[in-house]
């Protein structure tokens, strides 16, 4: 990847695929030198469409604005696949947004050995030091800093205790198969055991990740991707435990056209109290409020269970974050906007309003939500952390994990076939 030329052609040819125009593209990053008005324009691209996200960051924008007089920020809000689309045709064409979202990793990287990030390192000592350094891990390469976060959790399952309660179910489980058996429970009760957004891939990964986790250990996950093999025996085991699952048929009706937050997804699925679980992160109880009716109190949270046999512990986590990024060259008002971003202040208020898990010390006294004060808890005690696959690894590698685990959760491919396919990206990335 440290090749910028090959590193253009890869996000060019996945642009091409995606159908999208660099005509559509062109104003990304332009106008923020200033014009004849004084005014800088900061473009700012995120993915915050769910309430109550959504207000609160443009509430910040407007606050910002007004402490800034000659700075006016543009903000642009995308949904998830929607963004990652966007964001692969913009790298291609050699021109970010001056500010974007970014969840680190071998997807940063990429676009940090284009040339087209702003390294930070220096832009901000002082401030940027003091935050978590677990929230900073994915945004640091070769020991600089390209991004700055603004959230930190992990994946973990969301569940319905009335569910569970109306199964027969006295506790959640902590092992594989004892999981396996609260499906069937659920299954016997007459009520859908899990969500799924099969449309958007991802969702489904974490299963496979969390399994691979579990199976070979996390330590596997940066040696395959650093070997270029996941044909290991743990790998193809993290397969064959998913097929259980999915033998089982768990999932809501029509999953595999359900999409992530929309009015009929996984998390309205959950929300609205039609499915007993999803396996997501930290911001599924404010999701599954804004696209369903949400469950209060009802509402539970437990880590991804042990596997009976693995090399992999309860408490080796895998989840992430979010941050931000500039592009290269950004404006001053763009580093101000991250320092104003990353303020005790702010992150107070986003822990208070958005439920998102706080960046800064500081701001760890604003949770009281019971859930994601657990989820805090389980972080703070990992032994492991993976960030997500489809972001640690390079967008092609990671987008193949998405694709196959896809398949295999849909019946076109086998546990096998999916370490096979993704091996053979991973070495097509040499």
């Amino acid at each position: 990847m440290g090749d910028p030329a090959l590193s253009r052609r890869g996000f060019l040819a996945a642009s091409a695929a995606a159908g999208l125009s660099m005509t559509a593209l062109s104003a990304c990053g332009g106008d923020s030198d200033g014009g004849s008005s004084g005014t800088t324009t900061i473009e700012w691209w995120n993915i915050s469409t769910t309430q109550p996200a959504k207000d609160v960051w443009a509430a910040l924008a407007k606050q910002f604005e007004a402490q800034n007089p000659k700075v006016k920020i543009k903000i642009v809000q995308l949904e998830n696949d929607a963004y990652k689309s966007k964001m692969t045709a913009l790298t291609a064409s050699g021109k970010l947004p001056d500010i974007f979202h970014t969840w680190g990793g071998g997807v940063l990287k990429q676009q940090v050995d284009a040339g087209l990030v702003e390294d930070l390192t220096e832009r901000t000592k002082g401030w940027g030091d003091g935050l978590l350094s677990v929230a900073r891990a994915p945004y640091l390469l070769d020991e600089k800093a390209y991004g700055i976060p603004f959230d930190i959790g992990m994946i973990g399952f969301w569940y319905n205790k009335a569910l569970f309660e109306q199964a027969g179910i006295s506790a959640p489980p902590t092992t594989w198969s004892a999981f396996l058996d609260a499906v069937r429970k659920l299954k016997a009760a007459g009520i859908t055991p899990l969500a799924l957004a099969g449309k958007e891939k991802w969702p489904g990964m974490y299963f496979w990740a969390y399994l691979a986790m579990r199976t070979a250990g996390v330590d596997a996950l940066t040696k395959a991707g650093d070997d270029k093999d996941f044909t290991g025996d743990g790998f193809v085991q993290a397969g064959q435990h998913l097929q259980d699952l999915v033998d089982l048929k768990p999932f809501q009706k029509g999953f595999l056209g359900a999409a992530y937050s929309s009015p009929t997804g996984q998390a309205a699925a959950v929300g609205n109290g039609k499915a007993a679980m999803e396996l997501m992160g930290q911001w599924a109880p404010s999701v599954e409020a804004d696209a369903g009716k949400g469950l209060g109190v009802k509402l539970g949270f437990f880590p991804f269970p042990a596997v009976d046999g693995g090399k992999g512990v309860i408490t080796e986590v895998f989840g992430g974050g979010g941050g931000h990024a500039l592009r290269k060259d950004a404006p001053q008002a763009a580093v101000d906007f991250l320092k104003f971003f990353a303020s005790a202040a702010t992150d107070t208020e986003l822990v208070k309003k958005t439920g998102v898990l706080p960046v800064l010390p500081a701001a760890e006294s604003a949770i009281t939500d019971p859930n994601i004060k657990a989820v805090q808890a389980q972080l703070k005690a990992a032994t492991g952390f993976q960030l997500y696959l489809d972001q640690a690894y390079a967008p092609a590698l990671g987008q193949e994990v998405n694709d196959s685990v896809a398949a295999l959760i849909a019946g076109s491919k086998s546990p096998q076939q999916v370490t096979e396919s993704i091996t053979k990206v991973a070495k097509e990335e040499q």
